[in-house]
């Protein structure tokens, strides 16, 4: 597709203020590439985030509600009237809560707010797993064995016999890992889909479910793409995500290893095809599934930012959150395909709030002592201060500790140390757990897969 050379920049503008949707580290990241772009910023927080670092950090501030997440973060009326009173140019969602909901993505064009994402009906497609899957077939990406969407127990125990055991069971909304159910036997699949479907009507308030081929021993693997207003888009690169508990990522990667750069590049010149094909716009990534012959397969995409961003920002050096701001402003992208080069290797482990020694149990409390590691190739994203307290309500993410180095083996060093100098008093992390995890040989040959985790339980200490 022609890039728009004809674009008069001059008649766009940059946002001079911007309303951040989220908290935690997340908002916190938003808020430092606004002031480098001398954008003022604005925070809509819970009353539960009233002392929380993004809060004290932004231009602005308005609460827009208690705690719980429904009454605040997921108040579309309380956003937007914040955004009003505030008089922010667009809202930028973060990931999680409102990021990929279609409903809040057209209020904002509605009442002329730019939503910093993609359009609320292409958000309808992709953000609905059974409808990017056809989507993405349409555009030429192959994809699983699997269903349409499925909302009866009958016509799911019809479909199941047709794919064969064992299979994933996943659902159509929402994301977080939850709805997702490994099936091996039909004995279980009756019960095991009555409470993922309870399970996801309440999260999501949309119990559609969709089965898809279970892969045994599969690479989870993911392109970052970027694409402007004009049809332009580009990819950065793949991130390696194989490393999972209960369907959540715990540490992420790139580039990926074992995996053979060509293919790599396969990936990602295909994905960049699919998004421009079916309209896409601003920053997104395709997952993939990698089977053991090398053969890759679309699973699903997520039409915002991610929290495992930062890897694609350590090897590409470019700024996402700031790509994300020049695309929503109207500008055309200033990348092309051969600017992409990705140097050295960077990893992240997500730093939860949660006990690896008793089944992940969530914590909450005060942070009695906070010292982040530092050196060269070291980089904190972090909301968490001395004195913080950690609420109840929300995800246990307490920080992303990302390191970059020339090669892997230097990147895993490089974290091993960096974990070691990682202090977090007052409440336990998962820390000890990623130290045992970079340790394990599975980890340091890069021979992951996403169920590595659950088979090494024992080894990792994970009781």
């Amino acid at each position: 597709m022609k890039h728009p050379k004809t674009v008069a920049l001059s008649k766009l503008h940059m946002f001079r203020k911007i309303l951040i949707a989220n908290r935690g580290e997340i908002a916190l990241r938003v808020i430092r590439a606004c002031r480098e772009m001398g954008i003022r910023s604005v925070i809509a927080h819970s009353e539960a985030d009233r002392d929380s670092l993004p809060v004290q950090m932004a231009d602005e501030r308005i609460c827009i509600g208690p705690g719980a997440s429904g009454k605040s973060y997921l108040n579309i009326p309380n956003i937007i009237s914040a955004a009003f009173i505030s008089n922010a140019e667009a809202i930028h969602p973060g990931y999680g809560f409102l990021s990929e909901n279609t409903s809040f993505a057209q209020i904002c064009k509605d009442v002329n707010i730019t939503f910093i994402g993609p359009s609320a009906d292409v958000m309808s497609v992709m953000g609905d797993k059974v409808s990017a899957r056809q989507a993405m077939v349409e555009a030429g990406l192959p994809t699983l064995p699997g269903t349409p969407v499925l909302r009866t127990l009958a016509e799911a125990k019809d479909a199941a016999r047709e794919i064969g055991f064992p299979l994933m069971l996943k659902a159509v909304a929402g994301g977080g890992g939850r709805g997702i159910r490994l099936i091996n036997h039909p004995d279980e699949f009756e019960r095991t889909f009555t409470v993922a479907q309870n399970e996801v009507r309440e999260a999501f308030h949309d119990d559609g479910i969709y089965l898809e081929r279970y892969l045994a021993k599969a690479r989870h693997v993911e392109i970052q793409v970027l694409v402007d207003n004009y049809g332009h888009g580009v990819h950065l690169g793949e991130r390696n995500c194989s490393c999972q508990r209960r369907n959540q990522k715990v540490i992420e990667e790139s580039p990926t290893p074992i995996l053979p750069r060509e293919l790599c590049e396969e990936m990602g010149a295909r994905a960049v095809r699919a998004v421009e094909k079916v309209g896409y716009r601003n920053a997104g990534t395709l997952e993939f599934l990698v089977d053991e012959q090398n053969r890759y397969y679309f699973m699903e995409m997520n039409t915002r930012l991610q929290v495992e961003h930062p890897v694609t920002e350590m090897v590409t050096s470019l700024d996402l959150v700031k790509e994300q701001l020049h695309i929503a402003s109207g500008e055309p992208l200033r990348l092309r395909q051969e600017d992409i080069v990705l140097r050295g290797h960077s990893i992240e482990c997500r730093i939860t709030a949660e006990d690896a020694d008793k089944d992940f149990r969530p914590q909450t409390g005060v942070i009695e002592k906070y010292l982040p590691p530092g050196g060269p190739g070291v980089r904190v994203d972090s909301h968490l201060y001395t004195g913080y307290e950690v609420p109840p309500h929300y995800d246990s993410l307490l920080a992303k500790l990302v390191v970059w180095a020339e090669d892997r083996d230097q990147a895993i060093a490089r974290m091993q140390r960096a974990l070691e100098e990682f202090v977090i008093e007052g409440i336990t992390t998962t820390i000890p757990f990623h130290q045992r995890l970079l340790k394990h040989e599975g980890f340091i040959s890069g021979d992951t897969y996403t169920r590595f985790i659950q088979e090494q339980a024992g080894a990792l200490g994970i009781k």
